[in-house]
């Protein structure tokens, strides 16, 4: 019999900083703006990026009284912007004035061209950075005796190493797995008993598929909680259900979502009662604005795209970054009593990788919603956007779930144009449009242990 996680949770104290945790938000306001005030009035100083940035819109920092100012009056950072300065400025861009004697940590991201944009960490940020992810981590339910396998990658990217962060800062075992083999991660939960796995929702479900081939019934297992990140999925109802089907209705499953230009500093994740991503909004501010004007705000409640600023951050500041992705803000009490607003169904999905198809916004969040809440479904599947004529068509291949179909025994056929018919109908109804459902046998698609790529869009770029 597991133990609930309020009997777990018990012995230790509730918050990690309860003071900063609980503050009322007009006093938490009033900081926010005196952080955002003196990043301004910093970077316009000494940072030739940002100097340039302002000058070109006329903005200066004693313009910036309110944060109403700060929304309607500072310019929006992209990430092409980042890209291009740190390509005419290498290697760090010029919105970098940290003395090489003081980087403590670079990390890198992908890039278009193949050349990766870098990241460089002073050794005071990296040591707030610690703090801001340890209290996260508290919040999200994990505690001193825990063994949390992370099984993100530990190369360049920044996302493992940033969450290992918290895991020391609390005391908690830290097992660095990585990118390890799927059948031996499986292996590694029964021999460490593990605790706590940390990984993106995709490769959870995959390691539930592959134990389930190997005989091991993760239901059982010694895992409480499930703390997934890296690409959407921890706040989709669906994908939510299928990974406790999978792993234990005990299990928390929470979500932490961030970009790596405003990390290692924790920005959103879950608290382990489930209500959504809490928004550590006194360590990186995040804005909720118009996907169409970026510099006009939307009521609390309201779906938009998020913009972030680092409010403490002195190696490579973020202000005013737009991330690209869609969520909305509520400030509603949360069962764990922080104060901290939330985003009650996390990041939803990247607005660059909504489709317009037939002149309807399908966003694949919702595609994964639907699909996950049907019996026989893999764990795998591939979105397809081709045109054909005038007409834009959306194509699914979905893996179908091989014990499902061994269940079916001589009925295998029937039901696979059963499942067909149901997937086809279901989509139809969600998205608004009609979907060419194809099934194909579970493996086919390459699991990916970070970011899957789900969706392929053959349009040509006029489209």
């Amino acid at each position: 019999m597991h133990p609930t996680s309020d009997e777990r949770l018990r012995p230790f104290p509730r918050f990690w900083d309860e003071p900063r945790e609980t503050l009322a938000l007009a006093p938490r306001r009033e900081l926010i703006l005196e952080r955002v005030q003196a990043q301004l009035r910093d970077v316009y100083e000494r940072n030739p990026f940002y100097r340039r940035l302002y000058d070109a819109h006329g903005v200066r920092p004693d313009q910036i009284r309110s944060l109403d100012d700060f929304t309607a009056r500072v310019p929006i950072v992209t990430k092409q912007m980042i890209r291009d300065d740190q390509a005419a400025h290498p290697p760090f861009g010029s919105y970098s004035t940290t003395e090489p004697h003081d980087v403590a940590r670079v990390f890198g991201s992908s890039g278009t061209t193949g050349t990766p944009t870098l990241y460089a960490i002073s050794k005071g940020d990296w040591a707030r950075a610690a703090e801001a992810q340890a209290m996260a981590v508290w919040g999200m339910g994990v505690r001193p005796g825990d063994v949390v396998q992370l099984a993100f990658p530990f190369s360049m990217f920044i996302g493992g190493w940033a969450l290992l962060l918290g895991v020391e800062g609390i005391g908690a075992t830290a097992f660095s797995v990585g990118a390890l083999d799927s059948r031996r991660q499986v292996e590694l939960i029964g021999l460490t008993r593990s605790t706590v796995l940390m990984a993106t929702p995709s490769y959870v479900m995959h390691l539930a598929e592959v134990a389930r081939n190997l005989g091991v019934d993760l239901r059982r297992s010694s895992i409480h909680t499930l703390i997934v990140g890296g690409e959407p999925g921890g706040g989709v109802p669906g994908s939510k259900e299928a990974m406790k089907a999978a792993w234990g209705a005990h299990v928390t499953i929470c979500d932490t979502g961030n970009t790596s230009e405003c990390f290692p500093t924790q920005m959103n994740s879950s608290c382990h009662h489930g209500t959504g991503m809490h928004v550590y909004e006194d360590e990186v501010y995040l804005e909720i604005v118009s996907p169409d004007d970026l510099n006009r705000g939307v009521v609390d409640g309201e779906f938009g795209a998020t913009v972030y600023t680092t409010l403490w951050r002195q190696s490579q500041p973020m202000i005013r970054f737009a991330a690209g992705d869609r969520a909305r803000l509520s400030r509603e009490p949360c069962a764990c009593g922080r104060t901290y607003p939330r985003l009650p169904e996390g990041l939803v999905c990247r607005l660059d990788d909504t489709l317009l198809i037939r002149g309807v916004n399908v966003y694949p969040s919702a595609i994964e919603a639907t699909l996950r809440q049907i019996d026989g479904v893999g764990s795998e599947y591939r979105v397809f956007v081709e045109k054909h004529g005038a007409m834009d068509d959306l194509r699914i291949e979905v893996e179908v779930d091989r014990p499902w179909l061994n269940a079916q025994g001589d009925d295998a056929a029937a039901a696979r144009a059963h499942l067909v018919k149901k997937l086809a109908d279901e989509l139809r109804h969600d998205l608004g449009i009609r979907v060419d459902v194809q099934l194909v046998d579970a493996g086919t698609f390459e699991q990916m242990v970070f970011k899957a790529r789900r969706v392929i869009d053959k349009r040509t770029p006029a489209t």
